[in-house]
């Protein structure tokens, strides 16, 4: 019988390099976009209203200034229906994040999530802007987030740094019309850490790639100033040995004012640190309603 245990990496990633090759990306992008709207820079304003959409960052990073406290809330799946009143009652995740803007186009936070006591420090640069009349057709903005599993070393972790895991995505964005905005991001994920196995022969299996690929898709239609409707969609892109994690689709409303964003919605992404979701999310949107709860983002700026 095949026992799980922890695999102990022989080598590191480099979270670093891909930051570096995105942000020399943007002054690349930059300097192209300023050529194009040489004296006359006006950029499309309000692309989306806020740094969420459900579970995924948007293109926008606030005006230099902007502190943000933010509350992210799972409830638990509607499988057990009334006995848990539809989740509301079952195991719940929460993540209390802060954001500040100390410079235009960067946005630094951090957070802390309960499921596995998870701190993040996370970064969010605008790479290049929309353009009103002219320049870039699309908003082009970097996120990156490294996670620190902060539960007991023993029984789940060999090394201290086996802790840490990363996530970079490159958020690509277009608002269509006046009242509608769409948007793709790409993403890798990286764990230092995976689960493994031993085989047969004694050695250590492991039972999912340390890296992995995704693609998120979200909408937003605005049906008045303060009212819009917003959909996600997460697509995993990479194929592992084993535990093969399940798309995530969403759905839901959001209120937002200048200082406030509420939104609440329906999905079947449980965890919050999107490494964490695109890595281990197995609730099948195929098996109904048993796989969906209901979540809510609540943003004070």
């Amino acid at each position: 019988m095949k026992n799980n245990i922890k695999q102990q990496l022989t080598h590191r990633f480099p979270p670093l390099a891909l930051l570096v090759l995105f942000l020399a990306l943007g002054n690349l992008l930059n300097a192209q976009d300023s050529t194009a709207t040489e004296g006359k820079k006006e950029y499309a304003k309000k692309t989306f209203i806020g740094n969420l959409i459900i579970d995924n960052q948007t293109c926008m990073v606030p005006v230099k200034g902007v502190f943000e406290f933010v509350i992210q809330h799972r409830f638990g799946t509607m499988e057990n229906g009334y006995e848990d009143f539809a989740g509301l009652y079952a195991s719940s995740n929460i993540r209390l994040g802060f954001n500040y803007t100390p410079i235009e186009n960067l946005q630094v936070g951090f957070g802390f999530t309960k499921e596995q006591m998870m701190w993040d420090a996370n970064i969010k640069y605008a790479l290049v802007k929309q353009g009103k009349s002219g320049g870039s057709p699309v908003s082009v903005t970097y996120f990156g987030l490294m996670g620190i599993d902060t539960r007991p070393k023993e029984g789940n972790f060999v090394e201290d740094v086996d802790r840490l895991s990363y996530f970079h995505q490159l958020i690509l964005a277009r608002k269509v019309t006046k009242d509608l905005s769409i948007q793709v991001a790409p993403s890798f994920s990286w764990y230092n850490n995976v689960e493994g196995y031993v085989s047969t022969d004694g050695s250590i299996k492991p039972t999912m790639n340390n890296g992995h690929l995704a693609i998120a898709f979200m909408g937003c239609y605005a049906l008045s100033d303060k009212f819009s409707i917003i959909v996600n969609y997460d697509q995993p892109l990479t194929e592992h040995t084993t535990n093969n994690p399940d798309p995530n689709i969403s759905f839901g409303f959001q209120v937002g004012t200048s200082s406030h964003t509420f939104q609440l919605f329906v999905g079947n992404y449980h965890s919050i640190v999107p490494q964490m979701n695109n890595f281990y999310n197995h609730n099948n949107y195929k098996d109904g309603a048993s796989a969906f709860l209901i979540g809510f983002n609540i943003t004070k700026r």
